[in-house]
């Protein structure tokens, strides 16, 4: 039996709420499950995710793969972060995982042009300082080849 970790839709109509729960695979969304891990409350602002911790890394444990969407959310909440560094042997008491995920701002148009203007003003500036840089050590070299040929002309003069 595969066994996957996964949102079941929960709440009212166009009032969605999540639980995050352990299902075998081949099982409709709605359906019966083997464990509720949490849940995530995508309406409230910044959105709420809670995790029963000890419960999901049984689960992963055993072999149970998270979905897309969960895995998102887990990197989110900074568990999986806990969990990599659980797997190494690293400490993780210190590590305590966020409730609230925030949304990052949608990227219009204007945003994205912005964005794309301030990468192009970026290169722009760094070609100006590489050719200043060059211009420079050019100007450094040339008067130390100029100077030894001015000694020869000079001992060849006495």
């Amino acid at each position: 039996m595969a066994v996957h970790v996964r949102l079941m839709r929960m709440g009212a109509k166009k009032r969605p709420f999540y639980r995050i729960v352990a299902i075998d695979s081949r099982r409709p969304r709605e359906s019966a499950y083997l464990d509720n891990l949490g849940w995530y409350n995508p309406i409230e602002t910044p959105a709420k995710v809670n995790l029963q911790e000890d419960r999901m890394i049984q689960w992963l444990d055993r072999g149970a793969e998270p979905s897309d969407t969960v895995r998102t959310l887990l990197t989110h909440v900074g568990f999986w972060e806990k969990l990599e560094k659980a797997k190494r042997g690293e400490d993780v008491s210190e590590i305590e995982l966020r409730t609230e995920i925030r949304e990052r701002k949608k990227r219009t148009r204007k945003i994205k042009k912005a964005a794309i203007a301030a990468a192009e003003a970026k290169e722009k500036e760094a070609e100006e300082k590489a050719k200043a840089a060059e211009a420079e050590a050019k100007a450094e070299e040339a008067p130390a080849e100029e100077a030894p040929a001015e000694e020869t002309k000079e001992e060849g003069g006495e």
